[in-house]
Parts: structure tokens; C-alpha cells; sequence
């Protein structure tokens, strides 16, 4: 579904998605609206959904998390079973940042992140692997991150 946006929406969610911390009166400064009016605007976002939620993003590194691996993941047999349990699976699973369903080689793409190889290894070899419904798994470990903003385009 998509929703009609104005030039003042646009820039509201910029805003937030640079800094969701700000007040409706700091953004009004930043979009020229009255708070009141970046608040009536902010509610008919998240009421439509498209603000799903608010978020403080945090270092990896100062937490310990040095390892950034994206692991794709073949299923065996495509049932419909299958993937309900590896979907719930991978949900329950905090070192799991994001998860894709793909096309091609490999039936999901998941980005994990953990403190090191061994930690990895375990997610590996004691949870995926052992899975009935896991086929192959095939990582592949990020040496460096060139961008990590997660801004939608809003132009």
C-alpha cells in the first residue's frame, strides 16, 4: 500500500531517520512546521506504518561484536513446514541481524553478528546445521564495512 507523501513528510522522515531522538519542537525547527503539526504528521506515519519503530543504533565494536558474517542458507526440502520452522528458528536468534528469502543459489541470506569465530562457529555448527530442514550453509565473513547507515532513499 502506498501513501501520498508531501515535501513536509519527506523531510520528517529524514530527520528522523538521521536522528529519531528529536523532539516534534526540534523537528519543527528542522522542517519549518509548528510542533503540533510534526506531531499530527509523526502519529499519521506510524499509524500507516511507515514508521515501524524507534531505535538507537549502536556500535558493534564497543560491544565486543568484532564479527560481521553473512551466512546463506539452502533448505533441503522446500515445504511450506520447513520454512515456517527455520523462519521461526532465525527470529529467535539475537545474533541474527537481518534475514532474506532469495532467489538463486541459495534459499536465504542472513547478516549475523557475534564477538568472534568461535561464537560464529556455534551458530554455525550447533544451531543452523543441525536443523533438519538445513541443507547447506555457506558463510562469508565481512572484513571491513564500507557503510552501515541504513537510510532509505527518500528522494
Amino acid at each position: 500500500m502506498s501513501i501520498a507523501l508531501d515535501g513536509y513528510d519527506v523531510k520528517l522522515l529524514a530527520a528522523l531517520q538521521e536522528n529519531a531522538a528529536l523532539t516534534n519542537a526540534e523537528l519543527g525547527e528542522v522542517i519549518n512546521l509548528s510542533a503540533s503539526q510534526v506531531s499530527r504528521r509523526r502519529q499519521k506515519l506510524e499509524e500507516t506504518g511507515i514508521i515501524r519503530r524507534y531505535r538507537a543504533s549502536l556500535d558493534p565494536e564497543s560491544l565486543g561484536l568484532t564479527v560481521t558474517a553473512f551466512v546463506g542458507v539452502t533448505l533441503g526440502a522446500h515445504s511450506k513446514e520447513n520454512a515456517r520452522k527455520f523462519r521461526n528458528m532465525v527470529k529467535a536468534m539475537p545474533e541474527v541481524q537481518e534475514a532474506h528469502t532469495l532467489t538463486g543459489d541459495v534459499d536465504y541470506m542472513l547478516k549475523i553478528v557475534v564477538r568472534d569465530l568461535k561464537a560464529l562457529s556455534h551458530v554455525i555448527n550447533d544451531e543452523l546445521l543441525p536443523q533438519e530442514a538445513v541443507h547447506n550453509v555457506r558463510s562469508s565473513i565481512a572484513m571491513d564495512t564500507l557503510k552501515d547507515d541504513n537510510l532509505l532513499p527518500l528522494v
